[in-house]
């Protein structure tokens, strides 16, 4: 069996356990909150009788350990439920806010790893000059503050101030674009509309960029700190010594073995977008899952926070089996070991 194929199948299992692990925590933190999601739902005018019966729908009256037990039948044959707060299945809700939040976060991954590794190997390049001082500075700065922090300085620098880019939406209200695939990028160009690309465009750049540059920060302060790491090995010096440019050691012979350790931060750090988006989200009205999530936990919305957590944990989960099985695929010592086995 390939090490590829081997790490895949012990990253499922794992995954498989620590999903289950996760639906059984969300599952009785969400019971434990304050307040009756019935009442909640209901409203306070709801008369007593009405109340009882949807505490009776939802088997709120079963101890939890029951409850569980319908819940677990439930997700096994694909149902979490129905949404309290929009009366809608909750597998409905995330097939519709969920691709908003995962372009917003692609985009905001391309940036991280497009920005970030670049300035990281520029500053190992020129380590201790004005420039490496410079990018350690910025790289400081995107770690320091919290992405809404970011989202409400660049709203006010390039929305206000600068009235460059529009403050919320995915879309202008002027164009009218089928939704197909979900992601408004995509969608506009499957309708051959470039003014309504352009404009979507437009509309994800500021909560993409908050979104990334915590991500972009630490990429480059950890590939700058490997690669300078990566600098000191013999065979660096070898290089320099045969008259290599130092444009080729940097990209060819210090960047891919430095390339292995940044590669997991970065996949933690794509993955924590779906966590940071929270807020992002709130702050540009971006009609996403994290914004959901945010509304659903305010009204107690028991089946829409387990679907909710349980997704982004999966997120979570996908991101770094890919990392992982990238990881096996770049190191030549997991492919080397296995041979010799």
């Amino acid at each position: 069996m390939s090490p590829v194929i081997r790490v895949l199948l012990q990253r499922i299992g794992t995954s498989i356990l620590v999903l289950f692990g996760v639906s059984i925590l969300i599952f009785a933190i969400a019971r434990v909150i304050p307040g009756d999601p019935a009442r909640i739902a209901l409203g306070p005018n709801a008369t007593a009788e009405a109340v009882a019966n949807l505490r009776e729908q939802l088997h709120l009256n079963d101890n939890i350990v029951v409850q569980y037990g319908y819940f677990l039948a439930d997700l096994l044959r694909g149902n979490l439920g129905v949404s309290l707060y929009t009366n809608r299945p909750v597998t409905t809700d995330l097939a519709q806010f969920l691709p908003a939040t995962f372009e917003l976060i692609i985009v905001a991954g391309i940036m991280m790893i497009g920005l970030g590794l670049p300035l990281g190997i520029l500053g190992a390049r020129y380590r201790n000059t004005f420039v490496d001082g410079l990018l350690r500075v910025v790289s400081l700065l995107g770690v320091s503050a919290p992405s809404f922090v970011w989202a409400v300085v660049l709203m006010l620098l390039f929305a206000y101030f600068l009235p460059l880019f529009p403050i919320a939406g995915r879309l202008n209200d002027a164009f009218v674009v089928p939704q197909v695939t979900g992601f408004m990028l995509v969608d506009t160009l499957i309708a051959g509309s470039i003014p309504a690309f352009l404009d979507a465009l437009r509309h994800i750049i500021l909560p993409a960029f908050a979104l990334a540059l915590s991500g972009i920060g630490q990429a480059a302060r950890l590939t700058r700190a490997n690669m300078i790491e990566t600098y000191d090995k013999p065979y660096i010096e070898m290089a320099e010594a045969f008259g290599f440019p130092s444009a080729r050691i940097a990209k060819k012979y210090a960047f891919k073995p430095s390339l292995i350790p940044s590669l997991t931060i970065i996949g933690l750090d794509f993955a924590s977008m779906l966590g940071s988006a929270f807020l992002v989200e709130a702050v540009f009205a971006w009609p996403g899952l994290s914004r959901y999530g945010v509304q659903v936990i305010l009204r107690k919305d028991l089946n829409a926070i387990v679907g909710t957590v349980l997704v982004i944990s999966l997120v979570f989960l996908i991101v770094n089996i890919i990392v992982d099985l990238l990881i096996a695929f770049i190191n030549p010592r997991i492919r080397l070991s296995q041979r010799s086995q």
